[in-house]
């Protein structure tokens, strides 16, 4: 996917920008598609700075769109979400700056789904400039070693690439025998 999305972006020029912010956009509205493959692009496009830039901008007004309109289709429904992790809960309880407090974290914490985050955010008493800067602030951290991660994986050599691909098989196929065990 990041070798279409660069043709996209060496085919449209300076909206390039406006490109990667779109897919970054429908991709946090989705909520359950990685956007590491844009972040990939970003970096090998615009560069490790201007790429981490537009991957944070990109990311930000993403959880900015997708807070809004799943707070507008929560309003609408009135559903209740079904949430086991007790930080989830306790951010759909939450307003102010604890609240503030407790999107920065979850944002910076690898574990938790950025789409469940905002899911939970827009279900939650907290307000869309709290959400929006927390947001923001806690995915820098994150980005940054994405980006650095995608960056020194370009710069490998075919070698190191292919040890990467087979380590990632390899995890892949253990962590399906360690679900197949489970069932």
């Amino acid at each position: 996917m990041e070798i279409q999305v660069l043709q996209w972006f060496e085919g449209s020029g300076i909206y390039a920008v406006l490109i990667s912010i779109l897919l970054n956009i429908i991709i946090s509205v989705f909520g359950v598609i990685p956007s590491v493959f844009i972040t990939s692009a970003n970096i090998a496009y615009f560069g490790f700075r201007n790429g981490l830039l537009m991957s944070i901008l990109g990311e930000a007004v993403g959880a900015i769109i997708s807070f809004y309109l799943y707070r507008k289709g929560i309003n609408k429904v009135k559903t209740k979400i079904s949430i086991k992790n007790k930080y989830l809960i306790r951010l759909q309880q939450t307003k102010g700056m604890k609240a503030f407090l407790l999107i920065l974290a979850l944002r910076i914490f690898p574990y938790i789904p950025s789409g469940i985050v905002t899911l939970v955010s827009a279900g939650s008493k907290v307000g869309i400039w709290n959400f929006s800067i927390a947001s923001t602030v806690g995915k820098i951290p994150a980005l940054f070693i994405e980006a650095y991660s995608i960056q020194q994986i370009l710069e490998w050599t075919l070698q190191g690439k292919i040890i990467l691909g087979i380590l990632s098989i390899f995890l892949l196929v253990f962590l399906m025998f360690k679900i197949v065990s489970k069932g």
